[in-house]
């Protein structure tokens, strides 16, 4: 299964994004397929926060645009959301360990975690804070 990090979420919503067709497209297909995809719930917290944040965005998405999209998303058939659950604390004490992990690398951690712990091994990202997790392959969806 495939997840989808906050970026990828928020290229897909910003129209004034320069990677909002490519992220949008590629969104589009998950939520329209029939393969199983999935978004950590962390994820769809800091969506919120960075298209919601007038000091990235002029003008930013309002609450209700964010709450829409998010929504949306949330209808696909197809998508399984991932939070904690019982395998998160050894999946991110191992993450936490062998990723040398301080300050605030912990939040991708955390994604790396959750994906761990609920059996995805592949993140579409264009992060490459990532690469520190090898258990995770990443994918940036940008590229062809």
């Amino acid at each position: 299964m495939i997840a989808v990090d906050t970026n990828v979420l928020v290229y897909a919503h910003r129209r004034d994004s320069e990677f909002h067709a490519p992220a949008a497209r590629r969104i589009r297909e998950l939520a329209e397929g029939a393969v199983p995809w999935a978004i950590p719930w962390p994820c769809l917290h800091e969506f919120f926060s960075v298209v919601t944040h007038p000091r990235i965005y002029a003008p930013p998405s309002t609450a209700d645009q964010a709450i829409r999209q998010i929504d949306a998303w949330l209808t696909s058939s197809s998508l399984v959301m991932i939070g904690e659950n019982l395998a998160y604390w050894p999946s991110a004490k191992a993450i936490l360990t062998d990723g040398k992990v301080t300050g605030p690398l912990v939040h991708d951690a955390k994604i790396a975690a959750l994906c761990a712990a609920n059996g995805i091994r592949e993140l579409l990202t264009v992060d490459r804070d990532f690469s520190r997790f090898p258990t995770l392959k990443t994918t940036n969806p940008l590229h062809p």
